[in-house]
């Protein structure tokens, strides 16, 4: 049996994006945790939120889920979210289901957050 652990960490920009780092395996036993940390984030007109997701080395349709409800949570409060480091399996399933056309995705958290500045 597998460990299922997931660490996120945040960090807010002081010119604006809110950076959260998720690492490890995002699955049905580990999202109510970033379901949680995001649920704290602040989100508001002009502070994009940017989750990194190079750390992954997991994640199912909970996972998926969660990202997705936070794009919507964003968009509400006049926000964005930008999803970085997505690892190749990821990117392809965001791109057999769409999401790749509705997501900002960034290969590296650099460039998701330069373009969170702009």
């Amino acid at each position: 049996m597998t460990d299922r652990t997931l660490t996120v960490e945040q960090l807010i920009h002081e010119d604006g994006p809110v950076l959260l780092t998720a690492t490890g395996e995002l699955d049905h036993h580990t999202a109510p945790q970033l379901t949680r940390t995001l649920a704290d984030a602040p989100l508001s007109p002009g502070a994009p939120l940017v989750i990194d997701l190079s750390g992954l080395t997991y994640c199912d349709s909970t996972g998926i889920t969660v990202l997705v409800t936070t794009y919507h949570r964003a968009r509400a409060a006049g926000s964005s979210l930008k999803l970085a480091g997505l690892s190749d399996s990821l990117t392809r399933v965001f791109q057999i289901v769409g999401l790749d056309q509705v997501l900002s995705l960034y290969p590296t958290t650099e460039a998701a957050l330069a373009a969170a500045r702009h």
